[in-house]
Protein backbone atom coordinates (compact mmCIF):
# COMPACT_ATOMS: atom_id res chain seq x y z
CA UNK A 1 0.00 0.00 0.00
CA UNK A 2 1.13 3.36 -1.19
CA UNK A 3 1.97 6.40 1.47
CA UNK A 4 -1.14 8.28 -0.34
CA UNK A 5 -3.70 5.12 0.53
CA UNK A 6 -2.68 4.62 3.66
CA UNK A 7 -3.20 8.06 4.56
CA UNK A 8 -6.80 8.35 2.77
CA UNK A 9 -7.27 5.01 4.94
CA UNK A 10 -6.53 7.68 7.90
CA UNK A 11 -8.43 10.25 6.79
CA UNK A 12 -11.68 8.38 5.60
CA UNK A 13 -11.81 6.31 9.03
CA UNK A 14 -11.73 9.63 10.73
CA UNK A 15 -14.17 11.54 9.24
CA UNK A 16 -16.99 8.13 9.14
CA UNK A 17 -15.87 6.89 12.80
CA UNK A 18 -17.80 9.56 14.91
CA UNK A 19 -19.38 7.43 17.36
CA UNK A 20 -16.89 8.70 20.55
CA UNK A 21 -17.23 12.39 20.22
CA UNK A 22 -19.26 15.08 20.14
CA UNK A 23 -17.89 17.63 21.00
CA UNK A 24 -13.95 17.06 21.93
CA UNK A 25 -13.30 21.33 22.51
CA UNK A 26 -14.90 21.14 25.61
CA UNK A 27 -12.34 19.15 26.94
CA UNK A 28 -9.38 21.55 25.81
CA UNK A 29 -7.88 23.95 28.33
CA UNK A 30 -9.62 27.14 26.67
CA UNK A 31 -12.63 26.15 26.96
CA UNK A 32 -14.85 28.38 29.35
CA UNK A 33 -17.87 26.22 30.58
CA UNK A 34 -20.98 27.79 31.60
CA UNK A 35 -20.48 27.31 35.26
CA UNK A 36 -17.41 26.25 37.27
CA UNK A 37 -17.60 23.72 39.80
CA UNK A 38 -16.51 23.57 43.23
CA UNK A 39 -15.16 27.00 42.77
CA UNK A 40 -18.16 29.06 43.56
CA UNK A 41 -16.08 30.69 46.83
CA UNK A 42 -13.39 31.79 44.53
CA UNK A 43 -15.85 32.92 42.24
CA UNK A 44 -17.84 34.77 45.11
CA UNK A 45 -14.77 36.38 46.28
CA UNK A 46 -13.26 37.80 42.93
CA UNK A 47 -16.60 39.21 42.25
CA UNK A 48 -17.15 41.23 45.25
CA UNK A 49 -13.41 42.77 44.92
CA UNK A 50 -13.81 43.88 41.12
CA UNK A 51 -17.98 44.93 41.57
CA UNK A 52 -17.02 48.73 43.00
CA UNK A 53 -15.73 49.19 39.01
CA UNK A 54 -19.17 49.05 37.97
CA UNK A 55 -19.68 51.98 40.18
CA UNK A 56 -16.39 53.88 38.62
CA UNK A 57 -14.29 53.12 41.35
CA UNK A 58 -10.93 51.38 41.37
CA UNK A 59 -10.97 48.46 42.71
CA UNK A 60 -7.98 46.50 45.28
CA UNK A 61 -5.18 44.69 43.34
CA UNK A 62 -5.81 40.98 44.24
CA UNK A 63 -3.17 37.90 43.54
CA UNK A 64 -4.37 34.31 42.94
CA UNK A 65 -2.19 31.58 43.85
CA UNK A 66 -2.56 28.12 43.51
CA UNK A 67 -0.74 25.21 41.43
CA UNK A 68 -1.55 24.70 37.62
CA UNK A 69 -5.01 23.74 36.69
CA UNK A 70 -7.12 24.67 39.94
CA UNK A 71 -8.94 27.09 37.92
CA UNK A 72 -7.11 30.51 38.70
CA UNK A 73 -7.49 31.31 35.17
CA UNK A 74 -10.53 29.82 34.71
CA UNK A 75 -12.32 31.80 37.42
CA UNK A 76 -10.84 34.57 36.55
CA UNK A 77 -12.05 34.74 33.06
CA UNK A 78 -15.34 33.24 34.02
CA UNK A 79 -15.68 36.39 36.43
CA UNK A 80 -14.49 39.26 33.91
CA UNK A 81 -16.25 38.03 31.21
CA UNK A 82 -19.62 38.36 33.50
CA UNK A 83 -18.39 41.58 34.54
CA UNK A 84 -17.93 43.04 30.92
CA UNK A 85 -21.50 42.25 30.18
CA UNK A 86 -22.70 44.01 33.08
CA UNK A 87 -20.33 47.00 32.78
CA UNK A 88 -22.20 47.71 29.34
CA UNK A 89 -25.48 46.82 30.67
CA UNK A 90 -24.57 50.34 33.56
CA UNK A 91 -22.76 51.76 30.88
CA UNK A 92 -19.63 51.73 32.95
CA UNK A 93 -15.81 52.44 31.35
CA UNK A 94 -14.33 49.41 32.24
CA UNK A 95 -12.01 47.27 30.07
CA UNK A 96 -9.72 44.35 31.27
CA UNK A 97 -6.49 43.25 29.12
CA UNK A 98 -5.52 39.01 29.59
CA UNK A 99 -1.88 38.94 29.01
CA UNK A 100 0.28 35.87 29.87
CA UNK A 101 3.51 36.09 30.67
CA UNK A 102 4.59 32.90 30.46
CA UNK A 103 3.77 33.04 26.87
CA UNK A 104 5.16 36.62 25.94
CA UNK A 105 7.96 36.50 28.15
CA UNK A 106 9.16 39.68 28.44
CA UNK A 107 8.60 42.98 30.16
CA UNK A 108 8.26 44.67 26.98
CA UNK A 109 6.03 42.22 25.26
CA UNK A 110 3.86 42.93 28.47
CA UNK A 111 3.61 46.27 27.93
CA UNK A 112 3.49 45.70 24.94
CA UNK A 113 0.30 43.49 24.94
CA UNK A 114 -1.11 46.10 27.25
CA UNK A 115 -0.57 48.94 24.55
CA UNK A 116 -2.42 47.02 21.79
CA UNK A 117 -5.72 46.62 24.48
CA UNK A 118 -6.29 50.82 24.04
CA UNK A 119 -5.62 50.92 20.48
CA UNK A 120 -1.45 52.44 21.15
CA UNK A 121 0.41 51.01 18.64
CA UNK A 122 4.30 49.98 19.67
CA UNK A 123 6.71 48.25 17.02
CA UNK A 124 7.80 44.23 18.05
CA UNK A 125 11.38 45.48 18.62
CA UNK A 126 13.48 48.90 19.05
CA UNK A 127 12.11 50.79 21.84
CA UNK A 128 13.32 50.82 25.30
CA UNK A 129 11.21 48.95 27.66
CA UNK A 130 10.74 52.55 29.31
CA UNK A 131 9.74 54.25 26.34
CA UNK A 132 6.79 51.54 25.72
CA UNK A 133 5.34 51.72 29.27
CA UNK A 134 5.68 55.83 28.94
CA UNK A 135 3.30 55.13 25.99
CA UNK A 136 0.58 53.05 27.51
CA UNK A 137 0.80 55.16 30.68
CA UNK A 138 0.00 58.37 28.18
CA UNK A 139 -2.67 55.87 26.46
CA UNK A 140 -4.46 54.53 29.37
CA UNK A 141 -4.76 58.18 30.49
CA UNK A 142 -6.49 59.53 27.22
CA UNK A 143 -8.69 56.49 27.49
CA UNK A 144 -10.51 57.43 30.31
CA UNK A 145 -11.36 53.92 31.69
CA UNK A 146 -11.00 51.99 34.70
CA UNK A 147 -8.55 49.07 33.44
CA UNK A 148 -8.04 45.41 34.94
CA UNK A 149 -4.88 44.00 33.67
CA UNK A 150 -5.03 40.29 34.39
CA UNK A 151 -1.18 38.88 34.71
CA UNK A 152 -1.51 35.08 34.02
CA UNK A 153 2.13 33.15 35.36
CA UNK A 154 3.79 36.32 36.40
CA UNK A 155 5.79 34.42 38.95
CA UNK A 156 7.33 32.65 35.45
CA UNK A 157 8.45 36.50 34.49
CA UNK A 158 9.57 37.65 37.98
CA UNK A 159 11.62 34.92 38.48
CA UNK A 160 13.48 35.04 34.82
CA UNK A 161 13.39 39.68 34.84
CA UNK A 162 12.70 40.70 38.32
CA UNK A 163 10.12 42.95 39.71
CA UNK A 164 10.43 46.02 37.36
CA UNK A 165 7.47 45.45 35.68
CA UNK A 166 5.40 45.54 39.17
CA UNK A 167 7.16 47.92 40.19
CA UNK A 168 5.84 50.16 37.68
CA UNK A 169 2.72 49.06 37.45
CA UNK A 170 2.02 49.71 41.04
CA UNK A 171 2.67 53.23 40.95
CA UNK A 172 0.91 54.51 37.74
CA UNK A 173 -2.08 55.37 39.81
CA UNK A 174 -0.12 58.15 40.94
CA UNK A 175 0.30 59.88 37.79
CA UNK A 176 -2.89 59.26 36.19
CA UNK A 177 -5.54 61.95 35.81
CA UNK A 178 -8.35 60.51 33.74
CA UNK A 179 -7.90 56.89 34.09
CA UNK A 180 -7.70 54.00 37.18
CA UNK A 181 -5.45 50.55 36.59
CA UNK A 182 -5.86 47.83 38.97
CA UNK A 183 -4.03 44.58 38.71
CA UNK A 184 -5.04 40.87 38.86
CA UNK A 185 -2.13 38.63 39.63
CA UNK A 186 -2.09 35.05 39.17
CA UNK A 187 0.74 33.11 40.11
CA UNK A 188 1.43 28.78 40.29
CA UNK A 189 4.16 29.62 42.99
CA UNK A 190 3.26 30.15 46.30
CA UNK A 191 6.58 31.94 47.32
CA UNK A 192 6.00 34.49 44.60
CA UNK A 193 6.54 36.90 47.73
CA UNK A 194 9.89 35.61 48.02
CA UNK A 195 11.03 36.75 44.92
CA UNK A 196 9.36 40.99 45.19
CA UNK A 197 10.84 43.43 46.31
CA UNK A 198 8.91 44.22 49.81
CA UNK A 199 7.67 47.59 48.54
CA UNK A 200 6.22 46.33 45.72
CA UNK A 201 4.30 43.11 47.32
CA UNK A 202 2.96 45.95 50.17
CA UNK A 203 1.22 48.03 47.22
CA UNK A 204 0.43 45.08 44.79
CA UNK A 205 -1.33 42.90 46.70
CA UNK A 206 -4.22 44.28 48.55
CA UNK A 207 -6.28 41.20 48.33
CA UNK A 208 -5.04 37.15 48.27
CA UNK A 209 -7.30 34.44 47.23
CA UNK A 210 -5.45 30.79 47.29
CA UNK A 211 -6.69 27.84 45.01
CA UNK A 212 -6.63 24.17 46.92
CA UNK A 213 -6.47 21.09 44.45
CA UNK A 214 -9.63 19.37 43.51
CA UNK A 215 -9.79 16.14 45.18
CA UNK A 216 -10.63 12.40 43.18
CA UNK A 217 -14.02 13.09 43.54
CA UNK A 218 -14.16 16.40 42.46
CA UNK A 219 -12.17 16.23 39.76
CA UNK A 220 -14.75 13.34 38.64
CA UNK A 221 -17.88 15.48 38.98
CA UNK A 222 -15.50 18.45 36.60
CA UNK A 223 -15.48 15.09 34.32
CA UNK A 224 -18.84 14.25 34.22
CA UNK A 225 -20.16 17.80 33.31
CA UNK A 226 -17.55 17.85 30.27
CA UNK A 227 -18.11 14.45 29.13
CA UNK A 228 -21.89 15.02 28.87
CA UNK A 229 -21.01 17.39 26.42
CA UNK A 230 -18.29 16.26 24.68
CA UNK A 231 -18.74 12.19 24.22
CA UNK A 232 -21.52 10.77 22.46
CA UNK A 233 -24.29 8.68 24.20
CA UNK A 234 -22.93 5.78 26.00
CA UNK A 235 -19.11 6.24 24.47
CA UNK A 236 -17.68 6.34 27.95
CA UNK A 237 -16.93 4.03 30.68
CA UNK A 238 -17.59 5.21 34.60
CA UNK A 239 -13.93 3.21 35.20
CA UNK A 240 -12.17 5.20 32.78
CA UNK A 241 -13.60 8.45 33.91
CA UNK A 242 -12.69 7.54 37.65
CA UNK A 243 -9.09 6.47 36.29
CA UNK A 244 -8.96 9.69 35.22
CA UNK A 245 -9.94 11.66 37.89
CA UNK A 246 -8.16 9.13 40.52
CA UNK A 247 -4.83 9.78 38.47
CA UNK A 248 -5.12 13.58 38.37
CA UNK A 249 -6.03 13.63 41.86
CA UNK A 250 -2.71 11.93 42.93
CA UNK A 251 -0.51 14.56 40.97
CA UNK A 252 -1.38 17.57 42.64
CA UNK A 253 -5.20 17.59 41.57
CA UNK A 254 -4.54 18.97 38.29
CA UNK A 255 -7.91 19.79 36.53
CA UNK A 256 -6.32 19.99 32.71
CA UNK A 257 -4.19 17.13 33.24
CA UNK A 258 -7.41 15.45 33.85
CA UNK A 259 -9.25 16.83 31.04
CA UNK A 260 -6.19 15.81 28.86
CA UNK A 261 -6.48 12.35 29.89
CA UNK A 262 -9.87 11.88 29.14
CA UNK A 263 -9.84 13.37 25.40
CA UNK A 264 -6.84 11.49 24.67
CA UNK A 265 -8.26 8.63 25.66
CA UNK A 266 -11.38 9.09 23.35
CA UNK A 267 -8.51 9.80 20.84
CA UNK A 268 -6.85 6.49 21.08
CA UNK A 269 -10.06 4.47 21.53
CA UNK A 270 -11.04 6.42 18.39
CA UNK A 271 -7.83 5.40 16.79
CA UNK A 272 -8.55 1.52 17.82
CA UNK A 273 -11.84 1.45 16.26
CA UNK A 274 -13.28 0.87 19.95
CA UNK A 275 -17.11 1.60 20.83
CA UNK A 276 -16.37 2.67 23.92
CA UNK A 277 -13.60 5.07 26.18
CA UNK A 278 -12.04 1.86 28.68
CA UNK A 279 -9.40 1.92 31.29
CA UNK A 280 -6.77 0.21 29.33
CA UNK A 281 -7.26 3.82 26.36
CA UNK A 282 -6.45 5.90 29.71
CA UNK A 283 -3.51 3.95 30.82
CA UNK A 284 -2.59 4.32 26.55
CA UNK A 285 -3.04 8.02 26.96
CA UNK A 286 -1.24 8.57 30.42
CA UNK A 287 2.01 7.34 28.84
CA UNK A 288 1.62 9.55 25.83
CA UNK A 289 0.72 12.39 27.63
CA UNK A 290 4.03 12.00 29.65
CA UNK A 291 6.54 11.32 27.15
CA UNK A 292 4.61 14.89 25.19
CA UNK A 293 4.70 16.64 28.72
CA UNK A 294 8.23 17.13 29.28
CA UNK A 295 8.92 18.48 25.93
CA UNK A 296 6.51 20.56 26.37
CA UNK A 297 8.05 21.61 29.94
CA UNK A 298 11.33 22.29 28.34
CA UNK A 299 10.58 24.38 25.28
CA UNK A 300 7.88 26.45 28.02
CA UNK A 301 11.03 27.25 29.91
CA UNK A 302 12.38 31.32 30.29
CA UNK A 303 15.78 31.60 28.37
CA UNK A 304 17.69 31.27 31.45
CA UNK A 305 16.59 27.99 33.05
CA UNK A 306 16.66 26.47 29.43
CA UNK A 307 20.57 27.76 29.85
CA UNK A 308 20.82 26.03 33.67
CA UNK A 309 19.44 23.33 32.03
CA UNK A 310 22.02 22.96 29.56
CA UNK A 311 24.37 23.76 31.65
CA UNK A 312 23.65 20.53 34.15
CA UNK A 313 23.26 18.41 30.29
CA UNK A 314 26.99 19.92 29.50
CA UNK A 315 28.08 18.57 32.78
CA UNK A 316 26.42 15.26 32.91
CA UNK A 317 27.86 14.62 29.06
CA UNK A 318 31.80 15.40 30.50
CA UNK A 319 31.04 12.93 33.95
CA UNK A 320 30.01 15.18 36.09
CA UNK A 321 26.60 13.25 37.34
CA UNK A 322 26.38 15.20 40.87
CA UNK A 323 27.22 18.93 40.37
CA UNK A 324 27.51 21.79 42.69
CA UNK A 325 25.85 24.83 42.06
CA UNK A 326 29.23 26.98 41.69
CA UNK A 327 30.01 24.44 39.06
CA UNK A 328 26.77 24.95 37.18
CA UNK A 329 27.52 28.82 37.55
CA UNK A 330 30.53 28.56 35.60
CA UNK A 331 28.59 26.52 32.65
CA UNK A 332 25.99 28.75 32.23
CA UNK A 333 27.90 31.89 32.55
CA UNK A 334 29.64 30.78 29.21
CA UNK A 335 26.83 30.08 27.59
CA UNK A 336 25.06 33.15 28.22
CA UNK A 337 28.40 34.89 26.46
CA UNK A 338 27.49 32.83 23.44
CA UNK A 339 24.36 34.05 23.61
CA UNK A 340 25.36 37.75 24.44
CA UNK A 341 22.89 38.13 27.71
CA UNK A 342 23.65 39.17 30.65
CA UNK A 343 23.82 36.27 33.27
CA UNK A 344 21.64 36.75 36.40
CA UNK A 345 23.14 36.09 39.70
CA UNK A 346 24.21 32.93 41.23
CA UNK A 347 21.77 33.40 44.05
CA UNK A 348 19.03 33.82 41.30
CA UNK A 349 20.37 30.38 39.34
CA UNK A 350 19.83 28.73 42.92
CA UNK A 351 16.02 29.70 42.50
CA UNK A 352 16.14 28.15 38.50
CA UNK A 353 17.60 25.19 40.09
CA UNK A 354 15.00 24.73 42.46
CA UNK A 355 12.58 25.35 39.70
CA UNK A 356 13.61 22.83 37.81
CA UNK A 357 13.74 20.31 40.50
CA UNK A 358 9.91 20.70 41.85
CA UNK A 359 9.03 20.01 37.47
CA UNK A 360 10.91 16.76 37.97
CA UNK A 361 13.79 18.14 35.48
CA UNK A 362 16.59 17.58 37.57
CA UNK A 363 17.29 16.27 40.83
CA UNK A 364 18.61 18.76 43.73
CA UNK A 365 19.96 16.91 47.07
CA UNK A 366 21.41 18.40 49.71
CA UNK A 367 24.66 16.22 51.43
CA UNK A 368 26.52 16.59 54.31
CA UNK A 369 30.23 16.74 53.14
CA UNK A 370 31.35 16.10 57.21
CA UNK A 371 33.25 18.75 58.89
CA UNK A 372 33.14 20.55 55.46
CA UNK A 373 28.82 21.31 56.25
CA UNK A 374 26.54 20.69 53.73
CA UNK A 375 26.45 20.94 49.81
CA UNK A 376 23.70 20.78 47.27
CA UNK A 377 24.43 18.17 44.55
CA UNK A 378 22.14 18.45 41.11
CA UNK A 379 21.58 15.75 38.67
CA UNK A 380 20.04 15.46 35.68
CA UNK A 381 16.26 13.71 36.02
CA UNK A 382 16.05 13.26 31.81
CA UNK A 383 18.15 11.89 29.52
CA UNK A 384 20.67 13.17 27.29
CA UNK A 385 18.71 12.24 24.23
CA UNK A 386 15.71 13.51 25.46
CA UNK A 387 17.15 16.81 25.92
CA UNK A 388 19.12 17.08 22.44
CA UNK A 389 16.07 16.09 20.99
CA UNK A 390 14.28 19.17 22.46
CA UNK A 391 16.98 21.51 22.08
CA UNK A 392 17.78 20.60 18.59
CA UNK A 393 14.76 21.86 16.54
CA UNK A 394 15.58 25.65 19.25
CA UNK A 395 16.33 28.41 16.44
CA UNK A 396 18.72 30.21 19.05
CA UNK A 397 19.75 27.26 21.44
CA UNK A 398 20.35 24.80 18.90
CA UNK A 399 23.71 25.07 18.19
CA UNK A 400 25.04 25.24 22.05
CA UNK A 401 24.01 21.43 22.24
CA UNK A 402 27.95 20.70 21.01
CA UNK A 403 29.28 23.26 22.96
CA UNK A 404 32.47 22.96 24.53
CA UNK A 405 32.63 24.60 27.04
CA UNK A 406 35.70 26.17 28.33
CA UNK A 407 35.39 25.08 32.17
CA UNK A 408 34.00 21.26 31.15
CA UNK A 409 37.29 19.75 31.63
CA UNK A 410 38.45 21.57 34.18
CA UNK A 411 35.41 20.43 36.56
CA UNK A 412 35.57 16.69 34.86
CA UNK A 413 39.87 16.67 36.16
CA UNK A 414 38.73 17.96 39.50
CA UNK A 415 36.15 14.97 40.11
CA UNK A 416 38.83 12.32 38.82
Amino acid sequence: MTDGNILEEIFNKSITSSHIFKDREVLRHDYLPEKLPHREEQIRRLGEIVAPVLKNVRCSNVFLYGKTGTGKTAVTKYVLSYLESKAKEFDAPVRFCYVNCRMVGSEYRTFSSLCKNIGVSVPFTGLSVGEVFDRFKNGLDSSKILFIAVLDEIDVLIKARGDGLLYELTRINETLRNSKLSIIGISNDLRLKEFLDPRVFSTLSEEEIVFRPYDASELKSILLERARIAFCEGALSDAAVSLCAALAAAEHGDARRALDLLRVAGEVAERKGAQIVLEDHVREAESCIEHNRVFEAIKNLTLHSKLVLLSIYHLSRAGVHRAITGEIYEIYSELCGELGVAPLTQRRLSTLINELDSMGLVNAKVVSMGRYGRTKKIRLELSRTLIRNVFSDDSRLGRLIEYDAKSLSRSARSRS
